[in-house]
């Protein structure tokens, strides 16, 4: 090998002098191929924790609570770099944990956190961002007491959003003020369920410096995920959640508790002041028309926990007010799209693309992109324009006296009767063409192709009773066997064995979780849209409004969404019902329910391209399949 000459050499050296050179540099955030790149140490982030000045006393102890916020940054963030937020704000981080593996947190001697639930951590600290996981007000290691969606929730989590902007107070554990040198203000907060229903809340009260949420299976009001037109779901609910993730003695919160029971309006199941002060679309804190931040919704169609229509109408509002958004709509039950088998690639990519650009500015067009990705099997997804599919129309189906659904109205004075008694769905679906006194059914013939329905349907009925009022319970199935997922068996879901890792690793935290693969069922039918209303609230959730023995009156409402395909050589079926014992706390009134078919009906919002005009109207009486045994779906609520 040739000898360097001295020149040769001493320039070698002073090049390698030089190297080191290069980490003095300001740190910086790197990004390639749109996206943010894992530049920094996981193993060397800061963790610490403040505790977040709110501006009330929730649980009576006359001093503001103080919510407790556990943060995990880049070691280099602080003045010279300054990095966006991440919040995952959550009442269940010491009872029932986070994710499908029911993570909690995990603390070291100095109370700091080590293992932080999820994945947000590790990937996304690397690349740039603080990831912040807040202990709502009244649980884990924050003060106060929980309110189900009132005061204390929101503006416990507004309160942070306001320290990271310089707007409120934060302490340390010594006492000391921590001030938030390290952020430049713009702020994400995402979550799965009452987590996901915070972010909604928050962006509500149009906060600024909430730049974006991703409310995944949320709740935009309290009062549909509890009520239904009047009709109850569970009594007494808001006191007992609040109780369940209040891991605290219990009478350090029982008045609070008692104050629920008192207001919630358990005994008409009106909407009232209590469900407008925990209404995210136009109540008394939180309004729609005050959101800023963009949003990335995350549901399930057969979510029957946070049910459906807690996204379709939140959903519906922001289009209105051109809010940015895009959304995922799935088959499954109350599932993380981190959950959906073979999506989490997909999902974390997506949702990185999603935060660069709204919390780091990179211009990686996801914008430009289709608003909607939509199941619509076990194995197919679309991307689409927007949801529903924009080139949905509303065509009505109507009842007729043989049993048959179809385009043409029941001739005049055609009725059919039942009694409101207390039903399971399994009894509400079997034996359609077989008189049943506790409900009335209806099908179309066998469909000649495929029809897609993409949104609300919308059931209008007339009807009279012999008492004052009635439950309704509306059905819409899918008569045909076939293979469709499994929502009622682990919500759609089995846990395997073998994990997929996304970001960076700690011997205390790391970033690997177990696949998934989706349940599959092949049943006779499937019910595809529920709906239900109290007689009483057929004007309005606000009042009730007895009805006159043997008057006829108008009974309309929507039922839950769907995005769904009815298969050629299947059966659509319509089954009116009184009170639905599967999803109501309520008994039956033992109202006789006497429907007026000619005008009565069905309206479902069909894809343009489906067989619209020739929906087979059979005159022949279809006999559906016996009682089914139904797997109960789990009501797994975080």
């Amino acid at each position: 090998m040739p000898q360097l000459s001295p020149a040769i050499a001493a320039i070698a050296v002073t090049l390698a002098l030089a190297t080191p050179a290069q980490a003095t540099a300001d740190p910086a955030v790197t990004v390639a191929n749109g996206r943010t790149q894992p530049v920094f140490s996981y193993a060397d982030a800061v963790r610490e924790h403040v505790y977040v000045e709110s501006p009330l006393d929730s649980d009576g102890d006359r001093r503001l609570d103080r919510v407790r916020v556990d943060i995990i940054r880049p070691k280099e963030s602080g003045p010279g770099l300054k990095v966006p937020v991440i919040i995952d704000e959550s009442p269940y981080y010491d009872n029932s944990g986070r994710g499908n593996e029911a993570e909690r947190k995990v603390y070291d001697a100095a109370g700091n956190v080590v293992k932080f639930p999820l994945f947000y951590d590790n990937y996304f600290v690397p690349r740039g961002y603080a990831v912040l996981n807040v202990d709502m007000l009244g649980t884990t290691r924050s003060d106060g007491c929980p309110d189900i969606g009132g005061r204390a929730d929101v503006l416990g989590g507004k309160a942070v959003i306001d320290w990271l902007n310089g707007r409120a107070k934060a302490f340390r554990a010594d006492g000391s003020e921590a001030v938030a040198d390290w952020t430049n203000g713009k702020s994400a907060m995402i979550g799965k369920s009452y987590d996901g229903t915070l972010a909604n809340a928050v962006a509500a009260t149009g906060v600024e410096g909430l730049k974006t949420i991703v409310p995944i299976s949320a709740i935009s009001s309290w009062y549909k995920y509890q009520r239904s037109n009047g009709v109850v779901y569970n009594y007494d609910y808001a006191s007992w959640l609040a109780n369940y993730v209040d891991t605290d003695p219990e009478p350090k919160c029982q008045a609070v508790r008692a104050r629920m029971d008192a207001e919630d309006g358990d005994a008409t199941g009106n909407y009232n002041a209590f469900w407008a002060l925990r209404d995210y679309i136009a109540g008394l804190q939180g309004d729609v028309s005050k959101v800023k931040a963009s949003v990335f919704v995350a549901h399930t169609s057969n979510d029957l926990n946070v049910k459906p229509d807690n996204f379709s109408i939140w959903w519906k509002k922001l289009a209105e007010r051109n809010i940015p958004r895009k959304i995922w709509v799935g088959q499954y039950q109350h599932v993380d799209p981190f959950d959906f088998e073979g999506r989490r690639d997909l999902w974390v990519d997506t949702l990185h693309r999603w935060f660069d650009y709204w919390l780091h500015d990179v211009r990686n067009g996801i914008m430009n992109e289709p608003r909607a990705d939509v199941q619509l099997s076990p194995t197919e997804w679309i991307t689409q324009r927007d949801w529903p599919a924009p080139n949905a129309s509303q065509i009505s189906l109507r009842p007729g006296a043989d049993g048959s659904l179809g385009l043409k109205p029941a001739r005049r004075g055609a009725t059919a009767t039942f009694t409101d008694t207390r039903l399971s769905e399994e009894q509400m679906v079997a034996d359609v063409g077989t008189p049943h006194p506790g409900r009335v059914a209806f099908t179309t013939g066998e469909l000649p192709l495929n029809m897609r329905l993409s949104g609300t349907p919308n059931v209008d009925l007339r009807v009279s009773l012999d008492k004052s009022t009635s439950n309704l319970t509306a059905l819409l199935v899918d008569f045909g066997e076939d293979s469709r997922v499994d929502w009622r068996r682990g919500l759609g879901i089995t846990t395997l064995t073998e994990e997929s890792c996304h970001g960076e690793s700690t011997a205390l935290d790391d970033a690997c979780y177990k696949k998934t693969i989706t349940n599959v069922a092949t049943r006779p039918l499937e019910i595809v849209a529920r709906g239900w209303i109290d007689v009483q609230n057929r004007d309005s959730s606000l009042v009730s409004q007895p009805v006159p023995p043997g008057t006829s009156v108008k009974v309309a409402w929507d039922t839950l969404p769907h995005d769904y395909t009815f298969k050629k050589g299947h059966r659509i079926g319509l089954v009116i019902a009184g009170t639905d014992g599967d999803y109501s706390g309520e008994v039956g009134t033992g109202a006789k329910v006497t429907v007026d078919l000619a005008k009565s009906q069905v309206r479902v919002p069909f894809v343009v391209g489906s067989p619209l005009a020739d929906v087979p109207q059979d005159r022949t009486a279809f006999r559906g399949p016996a009682l089914l045994d139904l797997p109960e779906p789990e009501n797994t609520f975080f």
